[in-house]
């Protein structure tokens, strides 16, 4: 397998992994996922993980109520990483207050604790707050910025032109800007496309995707999968499974590819996002071996020929991630 590469997320001076560990799959079970693991098997990826040459790990206040921030945090101490060779990711927003100054400062004391560290690389808020002031949010992260607690501010799903709103006033005001998006984006669903993605790169943002296996469809020929996490996953059960009649298309020509270059169809799916100009995918992986099976990605460099093949079954899909629009917030903007 090739050596892994690295890549500078947008403006933020963070050197990362062309793949992200992502932390979902770890943590005490609680709904509505009740398909996460242990500690001991959350310790074992993130060795895998490290062995490879991964050094970016994404979170969130939320995942599993906290616990998937103290696995990692633990792993990490009793592997012994030096705490500035990796790059640690967490996000706010699913928390009261949402992204509230107060909740923003309570927040990421929690996160700071649990995964026992004095900073955190990257802060990304998890969803657009339409209940608080755009000044109020950016203010509250550039202060973090500032004091030495995060190095750098990401954004997560929300509306293109939201996106533009927040960075337009980070601008005018002074303010830390965002550096990465971090939305769902992968062969199965690629509206992002159309508007999020021309945004990110007019502001010089890199992309690090969430779901970019489609909650592991794009990992195995059939749709349906005996594991766990197939079979209680109901929120990517409810994200995928109406488009399946269009998407099994998608899977087959990526079992088929997977198969002419002798590789896992993970690697085929993740060497795509690389083709479309992705800095690092975030991956979620439950077992050490599926560490190794996204890394083979690194093999694997698609001609144009097969990017298009890929991509020619694709149809317009449901959007998903962004957040209902709150219409006193669209009001009060054009006000």
């Amino acid at each position: 397998m090739a050596e892994m590469r690295y890549v500078e997320l947008g403006g933020s001076g963070l050197t990362v992994s062309r793949l992200c560990l992502g932390g979902m799959s770890f943590g005490v079970p609680t709904p509505p996922r009740p398909w996460t693991v242990g500690y001991d098997e959350t310790r074992a990826v993130i060795a895998a993980a490290l062995d490879a040459g991964i050094n970016f790990i994404d979170t969130a206040n939320c995942y599993a109520d906290g616990t998937s921030e103290e696995y990692i945090g633990r792993a990490l101490r009793e592997l012994g990483v030096p705490r500035e060779s990796v790059v640690l990711a967490s996000k706010v927003f699913y928390n009261d207050g949402g992204l509230s100054r107060e909740a923003i400062m309570r927040e990421i004391d929690g996160t700071l604790a649990r995964l026992g560290t004095d900073y955190l690389d990257l802060y990304v808020i998890h969803r657009f707050d339409a209940a608080t002031p755009i000044e109020e949010t950016l203010a509250a992260l550039d202060e973090l910025v500032r004091a030495g607690r995060v190095r750098a501010i990401g954004a997560s799903a929300m509306y293109a032109y939201q996106l533009h709103n927040m960075q337009s006033v980070a601008a005018a005001n002074g303010l830390t800007p965002f550096s990465t998006m971090q939305s769902q984006y992968n062969l199965l669903y690629r509206e992002d496309e159309h508007e999020m993605i021309p945004v990110c790169r007019q502001f010089g943002m890199a992309l690090t995707p969430y779901s970019s296996l489609a909650a592991g469809r794009l990992t195995r020929p059939g749709w349906d999968a005996s594991t766990r996490r197939s079979k209680t996953d109901v929120i990517s059960q409810k994200k995928f499974d109406p488009m399946r009649s269009w998407d099994e298309k998608i899977v087959s020509r990526v079992a088929e590819l997977a198969e002419r270059h002798s590789v896992p169809m993970a690697a085929i799916a993740i060497a795509w996002l690389w083709a479309r100009g992705v800095e690092s995918p975030i991956v979620g992986c439950s077992r050490p071996e599926l560490v190794g099976a996204a890394c083979r990605a690194l093999d694997v460099e698609l001609t144009d020929e097969e990017r298009v093949y890929l991509e020619e079954p694709y149809v317009a899909h449901p959007l998903v991630g962004v957040r209902p629009h709150d219409l006193a917030e669209l009001v009060a903007r054009k006000a």
